[in-house]
């Protein structure tokens, strides 16, 4: 009975593709393990954050001196919510330090850089790139230097354009519309370009579009929500489980955020290069079809070292690739 009920669960969605695509992304996302890629991006986002954040409140330190009108218009904000930070804004005790600035940024940039690095690897993972066609060690880290400095610009601004449309501020509804699609429209230019910029081989932007666009609106939402749990959970939380709550918000945010740019990164690739339908092997092996035997060629091909390597894959009653 669950046979049958499998096989006709399958067919269905290899002729339907309004449910056998989303399937497809979801499957490739489960062969290339990026759930595994994406725990390393989200551990060097996350320590990158709190040497950040030293800078953040450092500088605010030397900025805020003698500026009591500019202390509270930042304590009034989305930051001065933060635990620690929004409690030392109230509490004036902000102080500037040089030696917090440098160790942090070194810091931040490494950790940084570690992130973009993991990143441009999974990508490389999820489009077939073969190991022996990858930058290399140098070239890789300089890349990913120019690479941080871009996106880190352009998530800031992103950021912040989500934050004045989430935030519990006297702005106009058109204004905080606006900011919402702006916001948006500069996190599609931003994950079309990381899509570009961190696969080590030749796709054309018009494959990339449909991936930036999911990712752009999952990003934007994500924004959404994380500045309303920083306005009204984190606001009525104490010191004490205000930084739990942000710890465990942020480490949750970041995964949630390299969860839907890895999801992008798939179905550019799904629907690039054809990928689907896949057969339905939740339960049981289902007979394979051509996306399948594809998806298994590019998957073996990641794995080339040599120039002179050659990996060929087939499966028990089908014709030899």
């Amino acid at each position: 009975m669950l046979a049958r009920f499998l096989a006709w669960l399958d067919g269905f969605q290899q002729r339907h593709g309004w449910l056998g695509f989303p399937l497809a992304v979801r499957q490739k996302y489960s062969d290339d393990q990026a759930g595994y890629l994406g725990a390393t991006i989200t551990y060097y986002g996350f320590f990158s954050f709190f040497p950040l954040l030293l800078v953040l409140t450092t500088v605010l330190g030397y900025v805020l001196a003698g500026d009591p009108s500019l202390a509270k218009k930042i304590e009034d904000s989305a930051l001065g919510q933060f635990p620690v930070i929004g409690h030392d804004l109230k509490s004036g005790s902000l102080n500037g330090n040089a030696l917090a600035v440098t160790i942090g940024t070194v810091t931040a940039l490494w950790a940084g850089m570690g992130a973009i690095l993991a990143a441009e690897n999974a990508v490389n993972k999820i489009w077939g790139v073969p190991r022996v066609q990858r930058p290399s060690f140098l070239h890789a880290r300089l890349r990913a230097l120019g690479l941080l400095a871009v996106v880190g610009v352009g998530l800031l601004g992103a950021t912040v354009l989500a934050a004045l449309a989430s935030a519990n501020t006297n702005f106009a509804t058109a204004w905080k519309v606006g900011s919402i699609v702006l916001s948006t429209s500069l996190d599609f230019v931003l994950f079309w370009s990381m899509f570009r910029i961190l696969v080590s081989t030749d796709v054309p932007w018009r494959d990339l579009w449909r991936g930036a666009v999911f990712a752009a609106v999952g990003y934007e939402l994500l924004q959404l929500l994380g500045g309303y749990y920083i306005g009204r959970v984190l606001e009525r939380a104490s010191n004490t489980y205000g930084t739990f709550a942000l710890v465990i918000g942020l480490l949750s945010f970041i995964y949630l955020a390299v969860y839907v740019f890895l999801m992008g990164a798939e179905l550019s690739v799904v629907a690039a290069r054809r990928l689907w339908p896949r057969s339905l092997s939740v339960l049981s092996e289902r007979p394979p079809t051509a996306a399948d035997l594809a998806a298994l060629e590019q998957r073996a091909g990641v794995e080339v070292r040599r120039h002179d390597e050659q990996i060929a894959v087939s499966i028990s009653d089908q014709e030899d690739p």
